[in-house]
């Protein structure tokens, strides 16, 4: 696989002393995973943070082999992941990208929505700027996987829009996640829980 596209980085992990492998999202191409040299880096550790948007380039030699990927920072989200409820947004929506999307299946919808659900969550004053968002995609995504995912009415008050974020949480963790990863799903749960603290305010 060779390919260079804008894209958004959803996973990174350890590999060796220095190195990473990073789970990208692409418009074209879907879900990319490539091998960063140094990616653990001084250098590079600013790039490797997931929601973060990149330009990457992936050489392989052959459709067998990992990539090695070499990424270029477009835009940062790396601010927001010191305040508690972006972060948590920011992390929540990567994980779930990551677990549950098939590598190399193009999904140009659900990448249009995850940018744009990023972008809110980093630029919206608080969260009743973007819950709606995050309900929308996690609706998206259990529909183009195949598990209905309507849609839910997003046009009352922060409480109405709380409770339609929580009642995707049993879809989400029977049927995207299907009892596997359940630190993925405590990701949510975290989100839940300080979502929760603005609701009546």
């Amino acid at each position: 696989m060779n390919l260079s596209a804008p894209a958004i980085l959803i996973a990174s992990r350890a590999h060796g002393e220095s190195a990473a492998i990073a789970r990208l999202l692409t418009e074209e191409y879907g879900l990319v995973a490539g091998y960063v040299a140094g990616g653990r880096g001084r250098q590079l550790r600013p790039v490797m943070i997931p929601g973060n948007a990149v330009e990457v380039e992936l050489r392989a030699r052959s459709d067998s082999q990992l990539p090695f990927a070499r990424l270029e920072l477009s835009e940062s989200r790396a601010p927001w992941m010191t305040e508690p409820l972006p972060a948590s947004a920011i992390q929540w929506a990567c994980a779930l990208t990551a677990s549950t999307l098939p590598e190399r299946n193009p999904y140009p919808a659900l990448y249009s929505a995850l940018d744009a659900l990023l972008t809110a969550i980093c630029h919206a004053p608080s969260a009743r700027g973007w819950l709606p968002a995050m309900v929308a995609y996690e609706a998206m995504l259990l529909g183009e996987l195949g598990y209905g995912g309507q849609k839910p009415d997003m046009a009352g008050d922060f409480d109405a829009q709380f409770q339609a974020f929580r009642q995707l949480h049993r879809p989400i963790r029977d049927h995207l996640l299907d009892g596997r990863a359940r630190d993925v799903m405590a990701a949510r749960v975290t989100l839940g829980e300080r979502l929760a603290r603005m609701v009546g305010g």
